[in-house]
C-alpha cells in the first residue's frame, strides 16, 4: 500500500501556483481597473466589519481589589 503524506510543501506549493495563475485569468479576463475596484471595495467593507466588532465590544468590568491583612 501507498503511504503518500498529505499536505507536504511541494504540493502546497503547487497549488499556489494554480491560485495564482487563477488570479492572472481574472485579471483577464475582467480588466485590471475592474478587479482593483473590487479589491478596493472589499477592503473597505472588511475594514468597517472589524471597526464595527471592536466598537460594539464591551470592556470588561476592572476587577476588585482584594485587600488583606497580615497576620
Amino acid at each position: 500500500m501507498n503511504c503518500r503524506r498529505h499536505g507536504s510543501k511541494p504540493t502546497i506549493a503547487l497549488w499556489m501556483l494554480v491560485a495564482v495563475a487563477d488570479v492572472a485569468l481574472i485579471v483577464a479576463a475582467a480588466g485590471l481597473l475592474t478587479v482593483l475596484l473590487v479589491v478596493a471595495g472589499a477592503t473597505v467593507v472588511a475594514g468597517g466589519v472589524l471597526a464595527a466588532r471592536n466598537f460594539s465590544r464591551r470592556e470588561p468590568e476592572p476587577a476588585k481589589a482584594v485587600v488583606r491583612r497580615r497576620a
